[in-house]
């Protein structure tokens, strides 16, 4: 099934975390973006089948549960996140026989699988929405999304001021049956993504069905896109200001972040709990702030929410110290688990990020520093792995790829490329296909070559390449994943406890586990706090002292 075979006692060590209770405080999942993972039969696209090959690397790697992004039959208006049937597999990536024999293959190796919902909006060719355009003006499918009159004298200006997300209005005009123009209808996102209305109780019935028929598939949870969205604030007001457009805005808007999403979680949680298992529920929610991301993971509604404060975080000691001392004491009274995370499919590849000036945002347009951003993205890993709760690794960081920052315009599907405000569309760079080998037409990514192109020189980042190298990043995730696995103080908890070190510089630990992080340019001279265990580069210890160099992390435990 594939030639990276897991040794039968790595399966059963798998197998036995996986049985585990709360298994997701501490868990380690890997992101797999499904078009970029492995093409199994050429076409140039990533598929279910592909991933199903790869899972033994993975059990390898040593990752608890695999997150894969949307396969579900859609216009792929946004790669996915435009779904017309939550119930069926998009043609590109296979069918429900190859979702089914993903999640038995996933179970055998003791892997669980978490899938995304995609609540907040539809495509615009799911029934509902075809049937509410043909149906015309008082449909009532029009009610289960939100369709209004315009302003103006003859409706031609948008019913509010809200902005799209990827750029422009959030409301387009629809051309009625009788050739006239029309109602307007609200997306968020792009004008294929209407939102759904979440007022309206068949919205509600029909993805509590969603969820049952793919608990019943065997999958062990979900992550849910928009988490934050959905609920709309009465009346739809103006917001009167652009400033809050983006994702990480400064306070709560009339279209995120709005209470009543804990109402349509707590109904999920109750359906979840009727399942065995532990299944779980990932918001991502994009909040103002880590204390009401907190609001998401309270005992009765979500399991964990990912922490984009902790993502959005430069390369800088004080300011990973403020958000992970703020991360841990907002996830405390609520009970719930921190959650780590670097990358993912809609940011810059940290590697990238941290190979640039601060300040940049997530979307970087720039190579940077090559070396300095694998430097940095190295030791940030080990530094997010040592804190406590669950971590979240984006396909690829393993091989410490960078960003493909310059795809030729001609090439690039990122729908907020072409448009010309809103995100700044530069989402392809994290989203090349990965290499698995020196060479091929696509670096054993498939037999085909690859829906976005890779760059020249991807075969030495490729799998094959790092395989069995111990100064490799691929082989410094697999030590860092076993280590954390192996080692009892690592893992869940809620806290840390600081020390004393130099200006740049993180140190905690975790009763005999201690962590330190340098993260500025240059060399100091700190404690060495027991054995190594691992470091991030090249660490020299004398007479009970240790040099540390700049970006550098390095592990140590006072257990023999």
């Amino acid at each position: 099934m594939s030639q990276y075979p897991t040794a039968p006692a790595e399966t059963a060590a798998v197998a036995t975390v996986a049985k585990r209770r709360d298994w997701w405080r501490d868990a380690v999942i890997y992101q797999v973006y499904p078009r970029s993972f492995a093409d199994s039969n050429g076409d140039g696209m990533g598929d279910l089948e592909g991933v199903r090959s790869r899972l033994p690397y993975l059990v390898a790697l040593g990752v608890d549960a695999v997150w894969l992004s949307p396969f579900y039959a859609s216009p792929q208006a946004d790669a996915g996140y435009d779904v017309a049937d939550y119930r069926a597999v998009d043609p590109m990536f296979g069918n429900l026989l190859d979702a089914d024999a993903l999640i038995r293959d996933a179970r055998e190796l003791g892997l669980r699988v978490i899938v995304d919902l995609v609540p907040n909006h539809s495509s615009d060719q799911h029934e509902w929405f075809k049937r509410a355009l043909a149906e015309g003006p008082g449909s009532p499918l029009r009610d289960r999304y939100h369709f209004r009159p315009g302003k103006g004298a003859n409706g031609e200006l948008p019913p509010n001021d809200w902005e799209s997300i990827f750029g422009g209005p959030a409301w387009t005009r629809v051309t009625e049956p009788d050739g006239t123009p029309g109602e307007w209808y609200l997306h968020l996102f792009a004008p294929e993504q209407p939102d759904f209305n979440w007022e309206h109780p068949a919205v509600g019935d029909e993805f509590r069905s969603i969820l049952r028929f793919w608990l019943d598939m065997g999958v062990d949870g979900f992550r849910i896109d928009v988490a934050h969205g959905m609920v709309k604030a009465e009346g739809l007001p103006d917001l009167g200001s652009h400033d809050e457009m983006r994702l990480l805005g400064n306070d709560v808007t009339p279209f995120f972040d709005q209470d009543g999403v804990h109402d349509i979680y707590r109904q999920w949680r109750r359906i979840l709990d009727e399942y065995s298992g532990e299944r779980i529920f990932v918001a991502e929610a994009w909040t103002p702030t880590v204390e009401r991301t907190a609001n998401y993971v309270r005992p009765d509604e979500l399991h964990q929410a990912f922490n984009f404060q902790y993502l959005a975080t430069h390369w800088d000691a004080a300011e990973l110290r403020e958000v992970v001392d703020r991360t841990l004491e907002a996830m405390r009274p609520v009970g719930a688990p921190a959650t780590w995370v670097l990358s993912n499919h809609d940011v810059t590849r940290h590697a990238t990020r941290f190979a640039n000036p601060p300040g940049l945002g997530t979307q970087i347009r720039t190579a940077g520093d090559r070396a300095l951003g694998l430097r940095r993205a190295r030791a940030a890993t080990l530094l997010m792995l040592a804190l406590p709760g669950s971590a979240y690794v984006y396909q690829g960081e393993e091989l410490g790829l960078p960003d493909v920052v310059d795809l030729p315009d001609e090439v690039r599907q990122d729908p907020a490329y072409f448009r010309g405000e809103g995100q700044d569309g530069f989402r392809d760079g994290c989203r090349v296909p990965i290499p698995w080998t020196r060479s091929g037409s696509s670096y054993g990514f498939g037999a085909g070559g690859s829906w976005l192109p890779q760059p020249e020189g991807w075969g030495e980042l490729s799998v094959e390449a790092q395989t069995g190298d111990p100064d490799s990043t691929l082989e410094l995730y697999r030590a860092a994943l076993a280590a954390r696995r192996a080692h009892p103080d690592l893992g869940a908890g809620d806290a840390v406890e600081w020390l004393r070190a130099p200006e740049g510089v993180l140190a905690f630990r975790r009763r005999e586990f201690v962590c330190v992080a340098n993260t500025g340019t240059e060399s100091v001279t700190i404690p060495a706090y027991g054995r190594l265990l691992l470091a991030s580069g090249e660490v020299t210890e004398t007479d009970g002292e240790a040099k540390l160099p700049g970006d550098t992390t390095v592990w140590w435990t006072a257990a023999s």
